[in-house]
């Protein structure tokens, strides 16, 4: 399997463009802060001082995970299926965030434990029925994390926009990420987990343990597609390949909280110039979350103490795109306001 080879977006002489296109708006230097930031950041992305977002889109990635049966969630399992249907009939929160930004919403079974049948909303990638137990074996055969990735860079390539945003829903999965984060930045399984979906002290602790036995289990390995086969999920992988193609494509990358970030920690390793074209939307409550954005050395836009998934943060983040974008493409130039001035 061939994965995209993605170029950096450093030109000194387009970043010296953008620079002087910013600093000439009718404002003080700098005032607008992390907008003239995300502006300079898109237009290197896009590769013009001419900046604009089309059709932007969030994929909600949808799959299930064996590790499951360690008590590791305070939900059941079933809880995957159901919270898909509720992204069916338009009823959760990144439907709400989605619509009310004018973002297309896509929803993917990537590998649900469930029998959804044909689903005109729905699109069927379905790898298997949940992952493997990675407490005692790999989550999923290379063939199986593979076929993920595939999936995943098919349908970014088969988008028509700029701006694609990523979520994910999976009982279990903050586990399966937990995992990754730990073998892809070194940092201690202790400073990885967090509650998920509300866990006690116990149960993180328990989830802590359960990784790190599962660590020992699978010994030393150091290629990121290894560990993402052994540790991670069929949406994970599936949100690293698209993540990928996104970048191949020069398209604007929105990454949401923990999970999301966990698919990009792999997609990073294989292709480090992916993140020239990452905006990190939010900080995650998860705990894990801020650690793996020093990692990537990441400012996000928004920290509002999320920890829902589901491309929440995506959605939230997208009007500060949008609001980067106009100023830079419509906001009057200390030239063009003495012009108009002298005109009157």
């Amino acid at each position: 399997m061939r994965l995209p080879d993605i170029l950096s977006t450093h030109d000194p002489l387009l970043a010296t463009e953008l620079t002087q296109a910013i600093d000439n708006k009718t404002k003080p230097l700098g005032s607008l802060g992390a907008l003239e930031t995300l502006a300079k950041q898109i237009g290197l992305i896009q590769q013009t001082t001419r900046v604009a977002l089309h059709k932007p889109a969030i994929l909600v990635f949808a799959a299930d995970h064996g590790v499951v049966a360690e008590g590791i969630s305070a939900y059941p399992q079933s809880v995957t299926w159901q919270m898909v249907e509720n992204f069916l009939s338009k009823g959760a929160a990144i439907n709400v965030f989605a619509r009310q930004n004018g973002c297309a919403l896509q929803i993917i079974d990537a590998g649900v434990n469930h029998d959804f049948g044909k689903r005109a909303a729905l699109m069927d990638c379905k790898v298997g029925r949940g992952t493997a137990n990675f407490a005692q074996q790999p989550a999923m055969s290379w063939a199986e994390c593979a076929a993920a990735l595939a999936h995943g860079m098919r349908i970014v390539g088969n988008l028509e926009g700029n701006v694609i945003g990523f979520g994910e829903m999976g009982i279990g999965n903050t586990t399966a990420a937990a995992a990754l984060m730990h073998k892809l930045t070194g940092l201690p399984v202790a400073d990885c987990v967090g509650a998920g979906t509300g866990l006690s002290p116990e149960g993180v602790l328990h989830k802590q343990n359960v990784i790190e036995a599962a660590v020992a289990l699978h010994g030393e390995m150091s290629e990121p597609l290894d560990i993402l086969a052994t540790f991670g999920g069929f949406e994970i992988a599936m949100i690293a390949g698209a993540m990928l193609k996104a970048a191949e494509r020069r398209m604007v990358l929105l990454i949401d909280g923990f999970i999301v970030s966990s698919a990009l920690l792999v997609a990073a390793r294989l292709q480090p110039a992916i993140l020239d074209y990452c905006v990190f939307s939010h900080c995650s409550d998860e705990a894990g979350h801020a650690r793996m954005l020093d990692h990537f050395q990441a400012k996000p836009l928004l920290n509002l103490g999320l920890r829902l998934g589901e491309g929440t943060g995506c959605a939230l983040a997208l009007p500060l795109l949008h609001a980067a974008v106009n100023f830079l493409g419509e906001m009057a130039t200390f030239q063009s306001a003495r012009v108009s001035g002298q005109s009157a």
